[in-house]
């Protein structure tokens, strides 16, 4: 499942790490879930993520599997040659 389209609160976890890749110019390798400042993943996508694979969530955060930072990158590439 971890090549299907991924619904948009999935892409929102991916995107939100995708900032962070570009921002910093560090590999994301966990996320963030809940801050516990009102700022939460969407539990749908989060959901959706784990069964394709691609995060291993861990309590308010989750950590991107081997697949889950390949898919990443190709979030990255694809806003890269987008620009």
């Amino acid at each position: 499942m971890s090549q299907s389209t991924l619904s948009d609160g999935a892409l929102s976890i991916l995107v939100f790490a995708a900032y962070h890749s570009l921002v910093s110019g560090e590999t994301v390798t966990r996320v963030v879930l809940d801050d516990g400042k009102g700022h939460k993943a969407d539990a749908e996508g989060v959901r959706e993520m784990e069964e394709a694979g691609l995060l291993d969530p861990d309590g308010e955060r989750g950590v991107l599997t081997e697949a889950g930072r390949d898919r990443l990158n190709r979030v990255i590439e694809t806003l890269r040659q987008a620009a």
